[in-house]
């Protein structure tokens, strides 16, 4: 059956609203760690022109980047209530076959920000820490922190879920009351509202344009709000951002306050946001403040699976297993994920060891999946017909407005913003190599009309002389219409080895964009001897075709459709059931290829990061224990000329 979540994203709960604060706004909710932080790092002498121009571009940016363009206007473009750039993409692949570059790029580099944001986050929750110790290992408590984190998730983590929102609304509950305490004392800093500040800080402060990669720190939990639509709901996330932009934005008024009234103190290495707590606070507030950092960080790690689980489907990234360690639903552990994840912050937070030197690398990665969104908008809103002066309007505002960002992140490029772009750049190369080079290998799949042969193995499956194969076969099927089979599965039926069985079974398995369709249908092609199972997927339906098909298969039986009793005389009197044999065929590259060198470079590649995963038949959860995998060499032409051979006379 196919599951509707229209009610569920349209559904307004005071749980949902409680429940969104702790799942999808982490990363944007601790960014006042570390955002004024930067821009005294970054910004040269603090003085009134500075401090009302950068809170006035943070207040306009959470205007018009999160609030219009993600909360109001893509939030909209949800597939059966699903959200996320790869969801976003699945909506229009099939009329849009070329945006998949784009969200290859998107997707990319949204999963390079996941390595960093864990990173800051808890690197510049624990640095408060040293406001009390001075001497405390910073970087040793990060690490244990992150340890802990990445190891309960193999666990699952629904009953820890269950807590995130109270806590993160008693995070935001504080920023706007620390906020507001400090704006009463310098109660001018509500001057910041007017973009006049903003735009005199652009085009008259020298470091003005610099400091949009600071600023820009505050929106990038953006991508992740529109990520986790799924989750809460649409009308859920638009109440809930109404309070959690309202104490954003009284917590950087108040940190603007606490810069004018103490410029003096306003040096490199001091962070506004613990300047603005009274001393009695500091050691609930850092507490509060780490606590904050793990919701964001699990946010996080939890987008990674879906992201990878998503992009599987998609054929962007190889089969790798994933595990389901909850009831929960839609949580889901990728154990290579985890640790590779793990890896990699580890080994940030190990380099840079300091959130200030972290700033650097972050936000250049998330201002590209930003603009990558932008242009699968435009795509989308075309589609659905918006008028054009509408789609020209969000275009040019918001590829100006990215672009303008990306420009000023990219000034960071040598001190850290390397990082990310290598490993989103690593991780675009092995999608696309994937998605591009099945599209080639696919070009070499023949297929033949499955009429030419239901006789032929009809007879076959009567014919006593040849040794029985199996009671009941299963071949997994490549071939979309329900009339056509691959060449080499009839080759491996009737040439290779002939297989008789009782019956025959030609599964295939469609992922298809609605993301949770649960579907099958039966075409009984001969009577008691030949049959195709169609299984229609969602791509964040779990792959378990074994499951799947022996729910089929007694579904049909208790309709007396199919009789599943063994035919052999011995074992059917006493009414054993009949065996199975499912045969997977791999294909294999053969040794010569006479293909372009992009298309062969790109073919080789495939087959390579193929291996980095599990194969077809963990990956469509089978039982090995019924499995016969073939080898079959993928037909490409060779590109060397045969030889004509001629008879030697004696």
């Amino acid at each position: 059956m196919t599951y509707d979540r229209s009610d569920f994203l349209n559904k307004l709960s005071l749980m949902g609203v409680i429940m969104s604060l702790g799942i999808i706004y982490g990363d944007i909710g601790t960014s006042p760690l570390y955002v004024m932080k930067a821009v005294v790092n970054n910004g040269g002498t603090v003085d009134r022109m500075l401090v009302l121009g950068v809170v006035s571009a943070i207040i306009w940016t959470l205007t018009l980047q999160t609030t219009v363009k993600y909360v109001l206007i893509t939030l909209t473009a949800d597939n059966k209530g699903e959200g996320g750039i790869f969801s976003l993409f699945a909506l229009m692949r099939k009329r849009k076959r070329n945006l998949y570059i784009v969200a290859v790029i998107g997707g990319s580099a949204l999963l390079a920000d996941s390595i960093i944001t864990p990173s800051i986050t808890v690197v510049s929750a624990v640095e408060g820490l040293q406001i009390i110790r001075p001497d405390l290992p910073v970087t040793v408590i990060a690490l244990a922190i992150i340890t802990f984190l990445f190891f309960i998730q193999q666990f699952g983590t629904s009953v820890v879920g269950k807590s995130f929102g109270p806590v993160m609304f008693v995070w935001f509950t504080a920023l706007g009351v620390l906020g507001l305490a400090s704006l009463i004392q310098v109660p001018g800093m509500l001057a910041a509202f007017s973009p006049v500040y903003a735009y005199k800080l652009l085009s008259a402060h020298p470091h003005g344009f610099i400091l949009l990669g600071a600023i820009f720190l505050c929106t990038t939990g953006a991508e992740a709000l529109y990520a986790d639509l799924g989750h809460c709901g649409l009308k859920n996330i638009r109440i809930s951002w109404i309070y959690v932009k309202s104490m954003l934005i009284l917590t950087y008024l108040g940190q603007g306050a606490w810069l004018l009234a103490n410029p003096e103190k306003a040096v490199p290495g001091v962070n506004p946001f613990y300047a603005i707590m009274p001393e009695w606070f500091l050691p609930f507030g850092i507490l509060l403040a780490t606590v904050a950092a793990i919701i964001a960080s699990q946010a996080l790690i939890s987008g990674s699976y879906t992201l990878i689980s998503e992009a599987i489907s998609l054929n962007f990234w190889p089969k790798i297993k994933i595990k389901y360690p909850s009831f929960a639903k839609g949580q889901m552990y990728i154990p290579s994920v985890n640790w590779t994840l793990f890896l990699a912050v580890a080994a940030v937070v190990i380099t840079f060891r300091t959130s200030s030197n972290m700033e650097a690398a972050y936000g250049l990665s998330i201002t590209i999946t930003m603009m990558m969104t932008t242009l699968l908008m435009i795509a989308w809103l075309r589609l659905h017909h918006k008028p054009l002066a509408t789609v020209i309007l969000f275009g040019v505002t918001y590829l100006t407005i990215e672009s303008l960002f990306l420009a000023a992140n990219l000034t960071k490029f040598i001190h850290g913003g390397w990082f990310t772009i290598a490993t989103g750049g690593f991780l675009s190369v092995i999608m696309l190599v994937l998605f591009k080079g099945r599209r080639i290998k696919n070009r070499f799949i023949s297929f033949d009309k499955l009429k030419n042969y239901l006789t032929v193995l009809a007879d076959l499956s009567q014919d006593k002389t040849v040794p029985k194969y199996a009671g009941q076969l299963v071949y997994i099927t490549h071939a979309d219409r329900c009339d056509e089979i691959e060449a080499k599965t009839i080759w491996s039926l009737l040439f290779r080895q002939p297989k008789r069985a009782d019956a025959y079974w030609f599964l295939h398995v469609d992922i298809i964009d609605n993301p949770f369709t649960a579907e099958y249908r039966i075409t009984q092609l001969v009577a008691g001897k030949v049959y195709r199972i169609d299984l229609y997927l969602g791509f964040k339906v779990p792959i378990r075709v074994n499951d799947y098909f022996l729910q089929i298969l007694h579904s049909m039986k208790e309709e007396g459709e199919v009789n599943l009793t063994s035919s052999y005389p011995s074992l059917n009197q006493h009414g054993i059931e009949t065996d199975f044999r499912f045969v997977q065929l791999v294909r294999v590259l053969p040794g010569y290829i006479d293909l372009p060198f992009w298309e062969k470079l790109t073919l080789n590649l495939f087959f390579i990061f193929r291996r980095l995963g599990i194969n077809d038949v963990a990956a469509y959860g089978l039982d090995t224990t019924l499995v016969t995998e073939e080898k079959v060499p993928l037909t490409i032409p060779s590109g060397i000329k045969p030889v004509h051979l001629r008879l030697r006379k004696n």
